[in-house]
């Protein structure tokens, strides 16, 4: 029985040392408590990373067989780390955990028993039940994102859920099995079903260094989920059209019965400004979807790999 450990690294120099030191003593008690013939591995992935996280992912490897790594040739994002260490992953489990040990190791024991006992769970998967420690806009941002995805989509993506998770064979073969460039792994874990189970804990500040992810980026990513897994806002898009033609239509029925009455027609120039305005909104608005679905078929019908790797052990 082989447990696989994914860890995708984007400048995570100062991280790294520490993330491995404490994922070795959990992996020993796990040895010790759980699976006597547990053998594993872990699988870095650096994703480009401009700082020495590469060189802490060599000498890791030279010191500890267990340890391997893929590196990019640049930056390709989080979503192809996490693919590339799943396909790199030996493990009849296999873990998925962030480097900055936001993700606690701890749990790990916990996760892997719930899979190796009777329940009869394909995941084990871990959701934050606070957001202590970050920015008020980007945690009522991120709520509003979970409400989002459970309105316009049909999977059902739980509220804090992080990447955190250990899965069995079956379930990381079938994520593999879906091949697509524009990734959005919450959604995809959802997607493919199998039997999942939750653990709850609270926010965990960073080890080492800064967080990667800018608001925007959060946005742009919060927005590939969405487009990914709905068509809605098309239909959306649609639901405004009709809008604004009845409301363009109300509109020119009250300014010819304003004109007939008072008889003066000059004034309705205002309005008429605020009705091109408010058409030309809801255009934009409605083109801005369609694009982001054109963006999409775009990438994905040049067939790019997801990543490109530059080397590896």
């Amino acid at each position: 029985m082989k447990l696989s450990i994914v860890v995708p690294c984007y400048n995570e120099q100062e991280a790294v040392p520490i993330f491995y030191t404490e994922v070795k003593k959990v992996l020993v008690q796990i040895q010790e408590t759980i699976a006597s013939g547990l053998t594993y591995e872990l699988v870095f992935v650096d994703d480009g990373s401009k700082d020495g996280t590469l060189t802490e992912l060599k000498q890791l490897s030279v010191h500890d067989e267990s340890v391997r790594y893929v590196s990019f040739s640049r930056n390709f994002g989080k979503e192809a780390a996490m693919y590339a260490g799943l396909r790199k992953a030996q493990g009849d489990y296999v873990a998925l955990m962030d480097a900055d040990l936001q993700d606690p190791p701890g749990l790990l024991p916990q996760m892997l028993e719930s899979l190796m006992g009777t329940e009869d769970y394909d995941c084990a998967a871990c959701r934050r039940t606070t957001r202590k420690g970050e920015p008020v806009i980007r945690s009522v941002c991120s709520n509003l994102f979970y409400k989002f995805m459970a309105k316009l989509t049909d999977i059902q993506v739980v509220d804090g859920a992080r990447d955190f998770r250990v899965m069995k064979r079956p379930m990381v073969d079938a994520i593999l099995s879906l091949t697509e460039v524009n990734r959005f792994s919450k959604g995809i874990f959802q997607w493919v079903g199998f039997r999942t189970k939750w653990f709850e804990y609270k926010n965990i500040e960073r080890c080492a260094g800064r967080t990667k992810w800018s608001f925007w980026q959060l946005f742009m990513y919060s927005l590939d989920g969405i487009t990914t897994f709905s068509t809605k806002p098309l239909a959306m898009a649609s639901f405004l059209g009709i809008l604004s033609i009845l409301v363009s239509f109300l509109l020119i029925i009250f300014i010819i019965v304003r004109t007939n009455v008072w008889g003066d027609p000059t004034r309705g120039w205002p309005s008429m400004i605020c009705i091109i305005f408010f058409i030309g909104g809801v255009q934009l608005f409605s083109i801005g979807i369609l694009g982001q679905y054109l963006a999409k078929i775009f990438t994905e019908v040049k067939h790019r790999p997801v990543y490109i790797v530059r080397e590896e052990k």
